[in-house]
């Protein structure tokens, strides 16, 4: 059966989702087999780690957008429309785009399934319609692709990369991944290729000592953050932050980025190293004024993200440790002398109770609500995981919202966070920008 309409070729998808996680590439080989390999027609960054994927594709996409380069995005999850996963210069697919992809992948998943291999998941099928559109449907002379899971068994490690790039390393997954950052790493380390520069923000040492062995084993030249990259003269600006970046190659001063926070800093440096290697390789041509301009110009929805003004309504999906890290840093960095009020909710199946512990070191309230989602927690559980005097609950995010944007409106000393699952804040963002949270927000 062929689809006829969008919708349908999305549920088509989403109804993948009962065959959940299915580390393993045998898959993804048959499938891009029987595709003719359009995988091997994208010169591409390979981008892996446990938090900062998105921002540091985001920083490298404006970069080479500025030097007029056509550039391919594979992300996940998406904050808007499931589109959004497969961009091209920092637009989605159209929904025509996305129903022939999926009317063109529908008969090889049908047969795949017919064979001992059995059948693919969710994240399968839409990694294998991104390398179908960005091999032979509109090929763009760069593919910033993001891995789902891991590295050595994701579903995007079936390419030979030009660069892979990882990001910090820290524990999430580790139902899947490993109980250690060693272990957690060595999955992450499995997109390192022979022979191909791998870049890191990797901090803690346990993860640089596995990913100095796996370069060396497979002689991939190796340039890590604070070794081989040095930031200093870091300030902030109005509107996020200011740096000077040192490469083996050229000086960047007075960088200027618009998303906030340390870890974003450490984001941007990295991005900025793999666009500058890549410059002295002759690969791209690009000034180091385009660089500048670029990724000044760069956002990522959803990470510690101002969505409105009066009260100011933050968004950060900070789902593990060391995101929850990362956002209170950010927050005493920018709004030391503010009254935060933070609305969460998480999954089930995360480590809610220390993150609302961490997150009660800078509230001064937090309220709890759930979402529809298969795994979110209760609101009551979250509620009773925390120890702070100035709290609340809500099965409704939409009455805890606007009950919060009402009680704070005006007040320039107070801000809402809203955190926790990517899922939830991607609902929260939407509702807010859409202008249907009552006439509150107007």
């Amino acid at each position: 059966m062929v689809f006829t309409k969008y919708e349908d070729s999305i549920n088509w998808i989403h109804d993948r989702l009962k065959f959940g996680v299915k580390p393993g590439l045998k898959r993804m080989e048959w499938l891009l087999n029987e595709l003719g390999h359009p995988e091997n027609n994208i010169p591409t960054i390979h981008v892996a780690g446990t938090n900062g994927k998105g921002s540091t594709i985001s920083y490298m996409l404006h970069m080479l957008m500025e030097a007029d380069y056509n550039v391919g995005t594979f992300t996940s999850p998406y904050i808007e429309t499931f589109n959004e996963r497969i961009s091209i210069n920092g637009q989605p697919i159209t929904d025509d785009e996305m129903l022939q992809l999926v009317n063109e992948v529908k008969p090889y998943v049908e047969k795949i399934e017919e064979t001992d291999l059995g059948s693919p998941t969710e994240f399968e099928i839409i990694t294998t319609m991104m390398f179908l559109y960005f091999g032979k449907v509109n090929k763009p002379d760069f593919l910033l692709l993001e891995t789902g899971l891991g590295g050595r068994l994701d579903s995007t490690n079936i390419i030979d990369p030009i660069i892979s790039v990882i990001t910090n390393i820290g524990y999430d997954h580790m139902n899947i991944l490993g109980n250690t950052i060693t272990e957690i790493t060595r999955e992450k380390a499995g997109i390192i290729k022979k022979g191909k520069p791998i870049f890191t923000a990797a901090e803690k040492e346990e993860a640089l000592d596995v990913l100095a062995q796996t370069a060396k084993e497979r002689e991939a030249p190796c340039y890590s953050l604070g070794t081989d990259i040095s930031i200093k003269n870091l300030s902030t600006w109005e509107q996020g932050e200011m740096f000077t970046i040192q490469t083996k190659h050229n000086t960047y001063e007075d960088v200027k980025i618009k998303m906030r926070g340390n870890h974003q800093i450490k984001n941007a440096a990295l991005a900025i190293s793999v666009i500058d290697y890549l410059m002295d390789q002759g690969v791209v041509k690009i000034t180091i004024d385009q660089v500048l301009v670029g990724i000044k110009k760069s956002i990522w929805k959803g990470r510690f993200e101002l969505i409105q003004e009066n009260p100011v309504v933050i968004v950060d999906g900070a789902h593990n440790d060391e995101g929850i890290e990362s956002l209170i840093d950010t927050a005493n960095r920018h709004y030391s002398h503010s009254r935060i009020h933070i609305l969460f909710s998480a999954l089930s199946d995360k480590n809610y109770k220390k993150m609302i512990e961490r997150l009660s070191t800078v509230a001064t309230s937090m309220h709890f609500t759930t979402f529809e989602f298969p795994r979110a927690a209760k609101a009551e559980d979250l509620f009773s995981a925390c120890d702070l005097e100035d709290k609340s609950f809500s099965e409704s995010w939409q009455e805890l919202l606007d009950e919060l944007v009402f009680s704070y409106k005006n007040e320039k000393s107070d801000i809402i966070i809203v955190t926790g699952s990517l899922y939830f804040i991607s609902t929260i963002r939407n509702y807010l920008l859409s202008n249907k949270s009552t006439e509150i927000n107007k």
